[in-house]
């Protein structure tokens, strides 16, 4: 044992780490940040339920308060010039926090302009009254409705489940497991149209497949699907005959089945009910007047929030006469107003960090705000935004996830404004949307009993001049939807 003691060292060493750790009111804040228009009215409200310390309504002045009322004439409109915010906004001094998120809808924020509001229901209207129909418990909807919100135009499940867990996790504090959201998530895939909910197109024809009425012909569809998609996609129709170990005919009988399922379940539902722009509740709304160009926050319904007079008396009286048998009841009273003045710190804070990241969008890409025309879009990415209003790109990728500008031209996701930029023969960064644009018009108005190959779409962009090999036309080419050319086929 004492030889090997003799032949073992152990050794300390030290080293330096820098660990950042967000404070409650940072993580706070970037849950509000994220939220859209219609998702903050339903946490503010939330937050107006839970905590009796924060009240809904104009403030309760007191004379000595009266000075910092939030309604003076200089805190109308956040509007946009081309001048950047100085690095002091005067923003940070709009009013004390006590009294801080008044949204009055007849005063200078809030509702620009009258959205325009189809009278049919929405996408989401649909989907949610199936979603009242089930027996689920508070903690699965939650979950459900997360996972509506995050189902694309044409149906399908736009996120992993790892992504949702996490987001529910940060945003919605709720601790999800992926195997509990696929439970819900199965529910919802049970919905009509067949098929929505999926999370590719595998899944979506599968969905479809398995709510027809057994026979052996759909046992043959369920197969093609499950064990045979690459055939299918590719038409090799001559494999999937061997395969199953049918003829022709019976094959083409399959294949005639399949061809009928809907690859879009979402778009099944028709223009006038489809989530489309003019069901959105746009976040910003832009005015352009002869150039001039001027954006509010949308803040629709939120209420006006103060912190309670009533309990900041009371937690005075408490400190003036209580007892040591009190103290209890003061720390609880503490906890709530500073729980309220965080709250509405938090608010003014997302707005300050909104109203920035939008002016620096705006500043970037000027021209297509002022014209409407998606070919002036320049390249940006996060990076460029970040740097320009000295936020962290993680920031910016929050402020901008899932919101929306109202425009005079339409209704736009703010993350359609991020493209890359390709390079012209003339050195030029032009927006990738520009090829996205060409490769549609192109392909909408080839010849389908010869469809254009990727090499020559690319020869197409070159005389165009866009010098863009056939790998990147392929990518660029599956990013927006378009098949390759063997299944564009006739």
């Amino acid at each position: 044992m004492a030889g090997l003691s003799n032949t073992q060292t152990q050794v300390q060493t030290q080293s330096q780490t820098q660990i950042q750790t967000l404070s409650p009111q940072q993580v706070l804040e970037a849950r509000l940040l994220a939220l859209s228009t219609i998702e903050l009215e339903e946490h503010v409200r939330s937050e107006l339920n839970d905590n009796p310390a924060l009240e809904d309504g104009p403030a309760e002045l007191s004379a000595q308060d009266s000075d910092d009322d939030l309604r003076n004439d200089d805190q109308g409109e956040d509007i946009y010039t081309d001048n950047s915010l100085p690095a002091d906004d005067s923003r940070d001094d709009w009013t004390d926090d006590d009294d801080w998120y008044d949204r009055d809808p007849d005063g200078g924020s809030g509702m620009m302009a009258d959205i325009p509001m189809a009278d049919t229901r929405s996408f989401y209207d649909i989907l949610y009254e199936q979603l009242r129909e089930q027996d689920l418990t508070p903690r699965q909807m939650k979950i459900a409705l997360y996972i509506i919100g995050s189902i694309d135009n044409d149906g399908f499940l736009d996120k992993d489940l790892q992504a949702i867990s996490d987001d529910l996790a940060f945003y919605h504090d709720t601790d999800a497991s992926t195997d509990e959201i696929e439970q819900v998530l199965h529910v919802i895939q049970e919905f009509d149209p067949a098929g929505i909910g999926a999370r590719d197109l595998q899944e979506c024809l599968l969905i479809q497949i398995r709510r027809k009425e057994n026979s052996p012909l759909k046992d043959l569809q369920e197969k093609v699907i499950s064990s045979m998609f690459e055939e299918f996609k590719h038409k090799r129709w001559d494999k999937i005959s061997a395969r199953l170990g049918i003829d022709k005919s019976q094959t083409d009988t399959v294949i005639a089945e399949l061809i009928k399922l809907n690859p879009r379940p979402g778009s099944s539902l028709g223009e006038t009910v489809g989530h489309s722009r003019q069901h959105i509740v746009p976040d910003f709304i832009l005015d352009n007047s002869d150039g001039e160009l001027s954006f509010v926050l949308n803040n629709g319904n939120i209420p006006q929030l103060h912190v309670s007079r009533e309990y900041t008396d009371m937690l005075e009286h408490q400190i003036k006469n209580g007892s040591g048998s009190q103290r209890d009841a003061a720390v609880y009273i503490k906890s709530k107003l500073d729980s309220a003045r965080g709250f509405i710190q938090a608010l003014k804070q997302r707005e300050q960090t909104l109203t920035r990241t939008m002016q620096a969008i705006i500043e970037l890409q000027k021209p297509f705000f002022t014209e409407g025309d998606e070919t002036l879009l320049r390249p940006m990415i996060l990076k460029d935004v970040a740097e320009k209003t000295g936020y962290d790109i993680s920031t910016i990728s929050r402020v901008t996830s899932g919101k929306y500008i109202q425009t005079n031209f339409g209704t736009f996701l703010l993350k359609d404004f991020f493209t890359d930029g390709v390079k012209t023969k003339s050195g030029e960064s032009v927006s990738v949307n520009e090829i996205y644009r060409i490769l549609r018009e192109v392909t909408g108005s080839e010849d389908h009993s010869n469809p254009l190959t990727d090499e020559q779409l690319a020869e197409i962009l070159a005389v165009r001049g866009f010098k863009v090999a056939r790998r990147t036309v392929a990518k660029y080419r599956e990013q927006i939807g378009i098949p390759v050319a063997r299944m564009r086929k006739n």
